[in-house]
């Protein structure tokens, strides 16, 4: 099932979001992006950034804060493929990319709405 994030109608990317966890109200799948995807990639690549990839466990706490604030900003929205919005507390993108290559992003979404989670279970 295709779920969409948009930023104020605009399309960032979409996902199927195929890896669940109802019990954490997690859902994560490869991220596929959209026409407005380059509006908010300098937020997620800014994650990236503070966040080590290797096991050293270091991190830039400024950057990290800095995304926070500017990931909440963002105000993106979460839609399912009938259009209807999804209630959700988190919309990150993992962006592990580098230079032009598509692979090594990721949604990952905190859905905060029962109501989603009780049919996309039954339908599992």
């Amino acid at each position: 099932m295709r779920h969409t994030v948009k930023l104020h109608g605009v399309v960032v990317g979409w996902s199927d979001l195929e890896r669940i966890e109802p019990e954490l109200g997690r859902a994560r799948g490869r991220f596929r992006p959209g026409v407005g995807y380059d509006l908010v990639q300098p937020v997620f690549r800014l994650f990236t950034e503070a966040v080590s990839r290797d096991d050293s466990a270091t991190r830039d706490e400024a950057k990290l804060s800095r995304y926070h604030q500017s990931r909440d900003a963002l105000a993106l929205e979460l839609v399912d493929q009938s259009g209807q919005r999804i209630a959700t507390s988190t919309i990150h993108i993992v962006d592990a990319t580098s230079g032009d290559t598509d692979g090594g992003r990721e949604l990952d979404v905190l859905i905060i709405d029962p109501r989603y989670w009780a049919r996309r279970t039954s339908s599992s």
